[in-house]
């Protein structure tokens, strides 16, 4: 049964009236100038409470000039400017659906430009809703059934807002690459991915009535991992559970590693490895190689490349020049198994049976 979370409404929520989630997105940074454009373009501070002022251009140019900010030329008070579209002159409203452009990327919401160490730093200030929309488009395929993308919003949703929490007072939230939440801007929004989003319009997983660490991916392989041996979390909502995706083609994944490739990634002997210890779910936990170093699996992935080594469910076996891996899953592997969640749905179960299954012991709540 949903029911609100009043505790997490006052910490979230920003104290003015008639107010809607936000979050801080960096966008990436940039050297030393970048353009600004979109339609009845206007400028302010970077607060939530700032008038902005029209411009009489729908494009502006801000660069930096040592430890100053200077809008087409003129100098700007502050180390941060932030730009709205489609305003009246003076308004002080929320941010708004009219897109900006900043770089090349397009965005909903503001956009922030600030000085960060000898560069600049873009930020999208967005609505959390319209955040989410993209986050879908760019984080499951949107063909996949609706209790699927549903299911992804939830995840997605708490994993962001949980990532606010724990970046209070910091000048962003998250990023916007695969170490946080993949966000493409408004070229990945989809009909589909703003139906699931707007269907579960403010509901989160809470653990003891906090959001949870709603970690996802792509596929398991049949079983998920804990959430101590994938991330070093030993979180107790993030559990090995079994998954129908085992017995989908997508889960199954091979790769090759020559000599040469393992020792330019490793810095070691090109003579190789040997797995020395697996997890319960048989996933390699570590490796020593010939020259005697250990490394745990998530390292040994890491330095062989994510795509090449989809997952750490792999057997390996010595070939005539290198390396032959036979694996399973895409992905680290803890909490929501996104293949997975279409299998459930393909089955009739609803996205709260599918968070319930990935993420076991936790509440589905309502908190706006």
């Amino acid at each position: 049964m949903l029911r609100p979370v009043a505790l997490l409404l006052l910490l979230l929520a920003p104290l003015r009236a008639l107010a809607v989630e936000t979050m801080r997105i960096a966008m990436g940074d940039v050297q030393n100038e970048v353009r600004v454009s979109g339609k009845g373009l206007s400028f302010g501070s970077d607060t939530e409470d700032a008038r902005f002022s029209p411009i009489d251009q729908d494009s502006v140019v801000v660069r930096r000039r040592g430890s100053r900010l200077e809008l087409n030329g003129a100098p700007v008070i502050g180390n941060a400017v932030r730009f709205r579209a489609g305003l009246d002159a003076g308004d002080a409203g929320a941010p708004g659906s009219s897109p900006l452009r900043a770089g090349d990327m397009e965005v909903r919401g503001d956009v922030v430009v600030r000085l960060y160490k000898d560069a600049l730093q873009l930020i999208n200030v967005i609505p959390l809703e319209d955040y989410l929309a993209a986050v879908l488009g760019s984080e499951m395929p949107v063909s996949f059934p609706l209790e699927a993308l549903k299911a992804q919003a939830v995840a997605a949703r708490t994993y962001a807002l949980q990532k606010k929490l724990e970046a209070y007072g910091s000048p962003f939230h998250m990023g916007s690459s695969v170490l946080h939440q993949v966000y493409g801007g408004l070229n990945r929004e989809d009909a589909r991915t703003r139906s699931a989003v707007e269907a579960t319009r403010g509901e989160v997983l809470t653990y003891e009535l906090a959001p949870i660490e709603a970690y996802f991916h792509a596929s398991c392989g049949g079983r998920t991992e804990t959430g101590q041996n994938a991330l070093g979390r030993a979180l107790p909502y993030l559990q090995a559970v079994d998954c129908p995706c085992g017995r989908l083609p997508a889960s199954r994944w091979s790769a090759t590693v020559s000599d040469s490739e393992l020792h330019s990634a490793l810095g070691q002997s090109p003579h190789g490895f040997r797995v020395t210890s697996r997890t319960s779910t048989h996933r390699v936990n570590r490796v020593v190689t010939s020259g005697g170093a250990s490394l745990d699996g998530a390292t040994f992935r890491r330095k062989l490349g994510y795509t090449k080594l989809k997952s750490l469910g792999f057997d390996v076996e010595r070939t005539s020049g290198g390396w032959h891996f036979n694996g399973r899953g895409y992905g680290h592997g803890a909490g929501l198994c996104q293949w997975g969640a279409k299998a459930l749905a393909d089955d009739g179960r609803s996205y709260r049976d599918i968070l319930l299954h990935y993420y076991p012991g936790t509440e589905l709540q309502q908190l706006y």
